[in-house]
């Protein structure tokens, strides 16, 4: 036992002994030694993060719509201020003492290590002012970046903007690849492909002495990580047809989209009022930004895409596509123009066919229609047949894309509404609504709501006889093609013929005589155009016009929807409107007799002397 407590004693000194070598090691280097010392003030190792230059955007023809350009943010690290002469610092950059408090307040709480902005977006005799006395500003750095440029004036909503990363994002898992100072996209396209867009960060160690002078590479280089560019976005927009549609649109409040039936993609995204998106960049943006946010006509809200209206007359073909389904009617079904179940816009012959009760938007035919539809011959009970009867009908309307988010590579699409029983049975009771109560949804009025991107896409349906591809911007990403989602076909639950049977009623709207979108007609140019009109009932105001088509109708190369708030009749105000955007697109330029429409469109749509549902 003693022999090992002796082991024990001499281990106990060898530790002490290699404990009291490292101790006055230490105390050497740090006390004794001023090289050591000498060393670390003189090189510092700098740990350079290299921004990716952001993907650009390009039109459907190639032309650049949004680009980068440089900027310079003033930079700060808490813990290495010293000493800072705040009245010469504030003199230089003509900042008031004030901000420069609240700036530097920020930056500790975000952290005190660690470099956030101070300044962003520098102007030229800043960054000049700034850039040469920095040196006597330890802890202060200038960062380039890169920043958004447009060369466009259109589009502002679909195309968003970006935004620094806010401390609130920082916290989330979501954005654990930013840091503070950190540019990203915040709403439109430059959101939703965020991850495409924003490219890979390299970074760069370099050697600098105490006066922020470059000394070399650190271990030449060892640990340096390139940079990769973000992936360009190549847009179906047609540049020409979009800035030709916001022009038609001055003045007035609604949106137009148009889409290529045969792909999707969407070649007009117009939402009235507009801005340009370059109010949105640069120095003093948040002050522009909260004053279209406090504007009355709210021109940050992106309508096509999150305003919900009941379509009006447009819904027709939709409940005479699913009677054909479910045979309760055939193309020759007709019946009575009978006000006494619903008033009629005008009288005008008796609805002998479909094709006769669309071209005069007949409401008491559709009144009609749709009990057969709902009620098929069931005689149970009133109230029951008709909620059984209204869910079938839903179940066909939700394959037409309504009710539910197309997919639109943008965020915030809404996704409508389509009513269905148990939204009855809350609002009157089980066993307490019947026919009478919902006889609205047969002309696309009542509780029915649906977007401007719904609605075009409608008119797809139609000029596919029964199939969409999922509305897209994006048609190609870098080299390669969109997003595989936007490949897959999508099919209704009604088979393309009974589509066909409805087509020749829509191009008697527009190319028949009385037709009610005649204005949207293009038959002088040799252009066959199907659509048709609604006139949307409005509890607080005139009521909205809207306008829905395809051309041409043999071979469908745009589909359009036009939506004008209190414009009144859509004959009168949106058809011609689609019929110009269609001219536009089809032709690239408008008949000169047609042209002299434009100076009348941008103002109140009741100057048009035809008045038509």
């Amino acid at each position: 036992m003693q022999y090992l407590e002796g082991r024990k004693y001499v281990v106990q000194g060898i530790f002490l002994s290699v404990a009291l070598v490292f101790a006055v090691r230490l105390f050497h280097i740090q006390v004794l030694d001023g090289s050591y010392k000498l060393a670390a003030d003189k090189n510092t190792l700098q740990r350079i993060v290299q921004v990716p230059y952001r993907g650009l955007i390009y039109d459907r023809k190639g032309q650049l719509l949004v680009q980068n350009t440089p900027v310079y943010d003033l930079m700060v690290i808490p813990r290495e201020v010293k000493n800072l002469d705040s009245a010469r610092f504030c003199q230089l950059l003509q900042m008031p003492i004030e901000e420069l408090r609240t700036g530097l307040h920020a930056a500790k709480v975000y952290s005190r290590s660690k470099a956030s902005p101070l300044v962003q977006n520098l102007s030229t005799p800043e960054l000049a002012a700034i850039q040469d006395n920095l040196v006597d500003f330890p802890g202060f750095s200038i960062k380039a970046r890169m920043a958004r440029a447009y060369r466009t004036e259109n589009m502002a909503h679909a195309l968003g903007y970006v935004g620094s990363i806010t401390p609130v994002m920082l916290e989330k898992e979501k954005y654990a690849k930013y840091i503070a100072g950190d540019f990203l996209g915040i709403t439109g396209l430059e959101s939703f492909y965020e991850k495409e867009m924003m490219g890979r960060r390299g970074v760069q160690y370099r050697m600098v002495n105490v006066r922020g002078v470059e000394k070399g590479a650190f271990r030449d280089g060892e640990f340096d990580t390139l940079s990769v560019a973000g992936k360009d976005l190549h847009l179906s927009i047609d540049t020409e047809l979009q800035q030709y549609g916001e022009y038609l649109m001055q003045g007035k409040r609604g949106s137009i989209v148009a889409l290529d039936p045969k792909t999707g993609e969407i070649l007009a995204f117009v939402s009235a009022p507009t801005f340009n998106p370059a109010t949105l960049t640069g120095k003093g943006s948040g002050n522009r930004y909260m004053a279209l946010l406090n504007d009355t006509t709210k021109p940050l809200f992106d309508r096509p895409l999150a305003a919900t209206y009941p379509p009006g007359s447009v819904f027709k073909l939709v409940n005479e596509a699913i009677a054909l389904q479910e045979g309760v009617v055939t193309p020759y079904t007709g019946f009575p123009c009978n006000w006494k179940l619903v008033r009629c816009t005008h009288r005008h012959e008796y609805p002998a066919n479909s094709t006769l009760a669309i071209k005069n938007s007949c409401n008491p035919y559709f009144y009609q229609v749709m009990f057969a539809t709902v009620r098929r011959g069931r005689s149970t009970s009133k109230f029951r047949d008709v909620a059984l009867g209204l869910e079938d009908w839903r179940r066909h309307v939700v394959t037409f894309g309504l009710a539910q988010h197309l997919g639109v590579d943008l965020p915030g699409e809404r996704m409508g509404l389509i009513p269905s029983p148990n939204f009855y049975d809350k609002r009157y009771g089980k066993n307490r609504w019947s026919y009478k109560t919902i006889y609205s949804l047969s002309i696309g009025q009542g509780e029915i709501g649906i977007t401007g991107l719904q609605m075009a896409n409608l008119m797809a349906i139609f000029a596919n006889r029964g199939w969409y591809y999922a509305p897209h911007f994006v048609r190609g990403i870098g080299n390669g093609g969109p997003l595989p989602q936007y490949l897959q076909k999508h099919y209704t639950s009604v088979d393309s013929s009974h589509f066909n049977a409805i087509v020749p009623g829509m191009q008697a709207v527009v190319d028949g005589r009385g037709g009610t979108g005649n204005l949207a007609s293009l038959l002088d140019v040799g252009i066959s155009v199907a659509g048709k009109t609604g006139t949307v009932q409005n509890a607080h105001g005139d009521d909205h016009a809207t306008f829905a088509a395809f051309a041409p109708a043999e071979d469908p190369k745009i589909a359009i929807a036009v939506f004008i708030e209190n414009a009144g009749f859509g004959g009168s105000s949106a058809a011609p409107l689609a019929g110009l955007m269609m001219e536009k697109y089809l032709r690239g330029h408008i008949a000169p007799w047609r042209k002299r429409w434009e100076y009348w469109l941008p103002g109140p749509a009741s100057r048009f002397i035809t008045h038509r549902r």
